[in-house]
């Protein structure tokens, strides 16, 4: 009966549906659980707080992109990860901090019009000031707050913990989020040989000048700074992109062995030290690249304008020789 087919199509739709969200969820798990190892080499306060925490730029990138329907994944994915590491019976209420971050950073941005494009100045501000800097507090604050009332932190402890749990969490929004964007958009077939040349020079460059800066005896960071303009400029976010990374991964380096600007510093001093450097870095490149792409953008559609122009006075010059 037609019906009954429709039914039964319907329901196998249904069914394929909840199969890929299922799989997303899934998928989201394991890259959140995965990505946590990694930030974990680098932990600060009691084997679970580090100043460079990926979950948090992997979470917001798969909620902008994919919708809410992956939130799951990140409960599982913030569970797996707390459950070794306690402090027992609290582990819910950190898990449950990991995900109302993105969350919060997701709905901010939403709210604000954000597009993962990252090709207006208004988004890049978005991502560094709601997603990162302001959403993460939720995750600090509640995390932290945890460990001082489960007994697992010291009170005096609560903000040297606080800084290094905040600042892990907003360098993985605007260290990975930005690069999983452009990786969403990447069409490598089409980048010529010797973009890819410039941009290996241009990420070597950065990685070499800053391991000097960060083994040396000089304070010479700011010389990166040159290298970060250099790729927004000459290609904008899939060059800014990685370029942060590097060099944020290498301060977060530094920061954890406490070497160069970083030693001889508590560690409440050392995070106010690596969230103005890494957050300077990321906001100049973020911002400059999408100052470059807006403006080219812009070109652009002045070009077609003009284009369309020239092409009617064209077919309206035939018409006003024929009256004359």
């Amino acid at each position: 009966m037609p019906g009954t087919a429709g039914t039964s199509e319907a329901g196998d739709q249904g069914l394929r549906r909840y199969a890929r969200d299922g799989l997303l969820i899934l998928a989201v798990a394991g890259v959140y659980y995965g990505s946590a190892k990694v930030g974990l080499l680098q932990e600060l306060v009691r084997g679970q707080v580090t100043p460079f925490w990926p979950p948090t730029g992997i979470a917001l990138a798969c909620l902008l992109i994919f919708g809410l329907r992956c939130w799951p994944g990140i409960v599982i994915g913030a569970l797996l990860v707390n459950v070794p590491l306690g402090p027992a019976g609290w582990v819910f209420a950190i898990a449950a901090g990991n995900t109302l971050a993105p969350l919060a950073s997701y709905a901010l941005l939403r709210r604000a019009g954000f597009r993962i494009e990252l090709d207006q100045l208004r988004d890049a501000l978005a991502l560094v000031f709601l997603g990162a800097l302001l959403g993460m507090l939720v995750s600090s604050t509640l995390g932290s707050s945890v460990l001082v009332i489960s007994g697992a932190l010291p009170a005096d402890e609560f903000w040297p913990a606080w800084s290094v749990w905040w600042t892990g969490d907003a360098m993985g929004v605007l260290v990975v989020a930005p690069l999983l964007f452009v990786l969403r958009t990447a069409r490598p077939g089409r980048v010529p040989a010797w973009r890819w040349a410039e941009a290996a020079v241009l990420l070597a460059g950065a990685a070499a000048v800053e391991l000097v800066a960060l083994t040396g005896t000089l304070d010479v960071l700011f010389l990166v700074f040159p290298f970060l303009i250099w790729a927004a400029l000459r290609l904008q976010l899939p060059g800014a992109a990685p370029c942060v990374l590097i060099v944020s991964l290498l301060a977060i380096v530094a920061a954890g062995n406490n070497s160069g600007p970083f030693s001889g510093h508590d560690l409440l001093s050392q995070m106010v030290t690596l969230q103005a450097l890494n957050g300077s870095a990321a906001l100049t490149a973020l911002l400059l690249a999408a100052i470059v792409t807006e403006r080219d953008r812009t070109r652009e559609r002045i070009e077609a304008v003009c284009v369309q122009l020239a092409e009617v006075v064209v077919r309206l010059s035939p018409g006003e020789d024929k009256r004359a």
